[in-house]
């Protein structure tokens, strides 16, 4: 099951991926997987199809831990450590509390886990934040803000460049304002988001990815079961390759599609951990070591915390194990062993819960068991030995393990930043998304002087994404507002509709309608509704794109000036209205569903502009005689009424609902707070590494001197010299120098650099020198022995001159000379005198030497004997034309092979540019079943 036997069989796959420019080359993206308790990173960049970041400790996978400590910050790893220690100081599953107010349920049920931490409203912006002390606080989006630019840090040093662009993981149940949380703490890390990616769905194209050879025109079905630390998620997906007209003609992709989820946002590994962590500590109290509780004690309870993890993850190998802590509470030891059978028993109600998001995921996508091929595991959390088999015991099928649970969802979220950024080529893999929360317009109508409320669908569950809609408000003739919520959700249990939060959106207003309808009647307009543009983005992030008043008139005859553009926006509202405008405050439909309550925009608006432009085609290969007979009655047609639509913008205002976003002035503040910690990272990363090169310096330069072979090149008075400036800068360091500034550091290298320099380079010239002289050597014995060669052979004159000849016979000598010249100097000078002939002198002179042979050498090489004159004319003249038909033939058949190797080398250019083959499936052909889903291209 190991990931990595397979990530070779990507490199093939994927990325092939071409650069689709010369001026693409250097770019790189990736995707950020973070999660409640871990990230991943992976990236993208030229010549690496893709790779998982490794982080400073050269792992796959960070802590999602930030901590700060006496004006320091650390992330990881570091910050777990300091966590132990001063737990109000380090934060961990933030992921859990962006977007949310004070009084969810996800955010008192972390307050009670988590009893340590200051956390208070903030009440303007109707979410919380952090108090680290009494002039600090920070928001959960800094914090994510935070750990995101550092996951940047380790994508760019794993590339070697700077990266920007990233593809998000998310949680599918993510609502609104948690998604555009998640987005500002990009913002705030200054990293452009090119999409955020559902968590299953990157999981899913990551298996479609590698198992692509199973997917054909017919659908087969497989289910995510994804358990990680904080919640756990059931995904019912779809394979099936879908025909799609892109650049003119038909293609075939592989498609996946989201057709069930069900989750459960407090089921996962924490919970457990958290189970072990009370355990363990009521089990200390009860020892009655020391007079205080465990309980009351933050640092305590952060040191039993940390060995619930480690203990939990013993236990789904073991049957038992001891919990071990030195020094838990008042320097008192604890000691327990843990048995499997208790660690179940804890958290029995825990795994009767491991059922219900399948059974949600099942409901919501209308299948059933017995047609989804496998159950795919994913997620820390399903190695735990009960999880698996209650979960086993409910789908009545064998679990799949044939996915890597950490990596799927950053491998998939990479694969689609690739897709989705400009610098790279992959081979398509369309994802189908899905809406989990619908989403409803609510107005008011007046109907007889009563007040009625009004709803409609905007979108319904499980409605797939991107997607644009419409709705027509038809009998509003003033200013009015309408609101946006979600709605239908009866489908989830009482606890997850409580954590979705303030369950209405926006309210949008409308002012300018009554002014818009008098000018459009003034103009002979026939009002066909206020139309309310929204579009479901990639990121899943509902927007109000505009909002139009629609009319039409009638005129008799082609306008010039407008005539054009009259056609242009009678088709285009053609195409996005439908036929019962005039019913009160229905919704618009597509012409193909007349009576559904929202209209959705087709996907391909240029087919229509296609088929008329084959129309007009096949109008201009009629014969001439036919179209002058048809001349007189097309004049007729354009004299006929003609409908021009006319449009009118409408003032929208939209309040967001629940949750605030960061803007003004707390954005700004909050962006100088995170540049300035970031610069202050920086100076003191810049700072460490001026005092370690400092330090290291001095190390070496003192051992140097303490080597023979430094000795003998440096005079008894410079090599103490040297002694004491090292000794100097030594205690200084260990002195007052402790916390001086970078540039200090890099100052007192420069001097000790300038005072070594000598001595270093004459013990390089002394090293290296013998080296040289040998190649020269071996270079003098070649020459000679060509020099040779070129005398005794029989055509010599027939390719060298005298003159060359000589040339070379005079380079040769003069580097004997000049060869012996070294030896004798460097004999005679001492080691620790300045050094005469260096090492790249002799180069030089071997190079003139060298440039001399090559040159007899390549014109040895091009050399050709001269024909033999032939006996007779007639002979002569036969064999000259035999042989130029022979030349002619040879050049031709030059050409040919050179034409066809051209041909090659450029065919695999192509096929490594545009053409991306998917891995080799290594799983068997899974049961199959036909979908009516209609296919939408992303």
């Amino acid at each position: 099951m190991a990931h990595c036997n397979k990530l070779p069989m990507m490199f093939l796959a994927l990325l092939a991926i071409g650069l689709l420019s010369s001026q693409a080359y250097g770019l790189a993206v990736m995707s950020i997987d973070i999660g409640s308790e871990w990230m991943k990173i992976a990236i993208v960049s030229p010549g690496v199809p893709m790779e998982i970041a490794l982080n400073k400790e050269s792992k796959r996978k960070t802590p999602v831990t930030i901590s700060f400590r006496d004006g320091e910050r650390t992330f990881g790893e570091d910050a777990q450590v300091v966590g132990t220690r001063f737990p109000k100081n380090s934060f961990s599953y933030i992921l859990d509390l962006i977007g949310k107010p004070i009084d969810n349920p996800i955010v008192q049920l972390y307050k009670k886990r988590f009893p340590y931490y200051d956390i208070e409203a903030d009440t303007e912006r109707n979410t919380i934040v952090f108090r680290l002390d009494k002039d600090t606080t920070y928001t959960p989006e800094e914090l994510l803000a935070q750990l995101l630019y550092k996951a940047k840090e380790f994508a760019q040093n794993s590339a070697g460049q700077k990266i920007n662009e990233a593809v998000i993981t998310v949680p599918g149940y993510f609502n609104q304002a948690e998604r555009l949380a998640l987005l500002q703490a990009a913002e705030l890390a200054d990293i452009k988001v090119l999409q955020l990616f559902n968590d299953y769905s990157a999981v899913a194209l990551n298996y479609g990815i590698f198992h692509h050879k199973e997917i054909n025109d017919t659908a087969h079905y497989i289910m995510f079961y994804d358990m990680g630390a904080s919640s756990t998620t059931a995904t019912v997906v779809g394979y099936q390759n879908i025909k799609t007209k892109e650049r003119g003609f038909v293609e075939t992709h592989p498609q996946v599609s989201i057709l069930g989820v069900g989750y459960d946002r407090t089921l996962g590994g924490l919970e457990m951990q958290l189970r072990l962590r009370d355990y363990l500590a009521k089990e200390f109290d009860a020892m009655k070591k020391t007079k205080n509780s465990v309980f009351e004690n933050p640092r305590a309870l952060a040191k039993l915390f940390k060995e619930s993890g480690r203990l939990k993850n013993v236990l789904s190998a073991n049957a038992d194990h001891y919990a071990q802590i030195e020094g838990l509470l008042d320097d008192q030891d604890f000691r327990l062993q843990v048995t499997r059978e208790k660690f179940e028993e804890l958290c029995a109600d825990l795994f009767d819960r491991v059922s219900n998001p399948v059974k949600t995921a099942l409901e919501t996508s209308g299948l059933t068991m017995d047609i989804i091929s496998q159950v795919v595991l994913v997620g820390a959390g399903t190695r735990v030995p009960k999880v698996q088999e209650k979960l086993s015991a409910f789908v009545k099928t064998e679990l799949s393990k044939n996915i890597n649970t950490d990596e799927a969802a950053a491998l998939g979220a990479v694969y689609k930043a690739a897709d989705l950024s400009q610098g790279f080529k992959v081979k398509k893999f369309i994802t189908k998304d899905a809406v989990l929360f619908p989403i409803q317009i609510v107005f008011d109508r007046t109907v007889d002087d009563k007040v009625k409320q009004v709803r409609r669908t905007l979108f319904s569950k499980m409605n797939a994404y991107p997607q644009k809609k419409i709705i027509t408000f038809n009998k509003h003739n003033q200013d009015f507002s309408f609101e946006v919520n979600y709605a239908e959700l009866d489908y989830l249990p009482k606890e997850e509709i409580a954590a979705i939060g303030n369950l209405n959106i926006s309210t949008i207003t409308l002012t300018g309608v009554a002014e818009a309808l008098a000018k459009h009647a003034k103009e002979g307009g026939e009002s066909k509704g206020i139309k309310a543009h929204f579009s479901m983005d990639e990121s899943g992030i509902l927007n109000l794109v505009n909002v139009e008043l629609v009319s039409e008139k009638t005129s008799i005859a082609a306008d010039e000036e407008e005539g054009a553009f009259s056609k242009l926006g009678s088709t285009i509202s053609k195409l996005f209205s439908g036929s019962n405008d005039k019913e009160p405050e229905k919704v618009e439909e597509p012409p193909k569903e007349d009576i559904k309550p929202v209209h959705e925009e087709p996907e391909y608006p240029g087919l229509k502009k296609e088929a008329e432009e084959k129309a007009k085609a096949n109008n201009d290969s009629k014969p001439t005689e036919e179209k002058a007979e048809n001349k007189t009655e097309k004049a007729d047609k354009e004299k006929k009424p003609t409908i021009v639509t006319i449009k009118e913008p409408i003032e929208a205002k939209e309040l967001k609902l629940g949750p605030q976003m960061l803007s003004n002035d707390k954005l700004a503040t909050s962006q100088e707070k995170l540049q300035a910690l970031n610069a202050y990272d920086k100076e003191k990363a810049k700072r460490e590494s001026a005092l370690n090169n400092l330090e290291s310096f001095v190390i070496d330069a003192q051992q140097k001197l303490e080597s023979d072979e430094y000795k003998a090149a440096i005079i008894a008075e410079d090599a103490e010299k040297i002694k004491q400036a090292c000794n100097e800068v030594s205690e200084w360091l260990y002195e007052e120098g402790f916390e001086a500034p970078a540039e200090t550091y890099e100052q007192k290298l420069t001097d000790l650099q300038k005072l070594t320099g000598d001595l270093y380079e004459r013990v390089f010239e002394h090293r290296e020198r013998p080296e040289a002289l040998k190649g020269m050597v071996s270079m003098l014995n070649g020459s000679r022995v060509f020099l040779d060669n070129m005398r005794n052979l029989n055509v010599s004159a027939e390719i060298f001159t005298q003159v060359e000849i000589e040339t070379l016979e005079k380079a040769i000598n003069e580097t004997q000379e000049y060869r012996d010249v070294v030896v004798k100097v460097t004999s005679e000078t001492k080691l620790y005198e300045p050094v005469v002939y260096k090492v790249r002198d002799i180069a030089n002179k071997m190079a003139l030497l060298d440039r001399e042979v090559k040159y007899l050498v390549n014109k040895a090489k091009i050399w050709k004997p001269k024909q033999e004159a032939t006996k007779n004319n007639t002979e002569e003249t036969g064999e000259n034309k035999t042989n130029s038909g022979d030349s002619e033939a040879e050049t031709k058949t030059s050409d040919n092979k050179d034409k066809a190797e051209s041909e090659r080398d450029d065919s695999e250019t192509i096929e490594t540019e545009e053409t991306l083959e998917l891995p080799p499936s290594d799983t068997t052909q899974s049961e199959k079943k036909e979908s009516d889903d209609e296919h939408v291209e992303l």
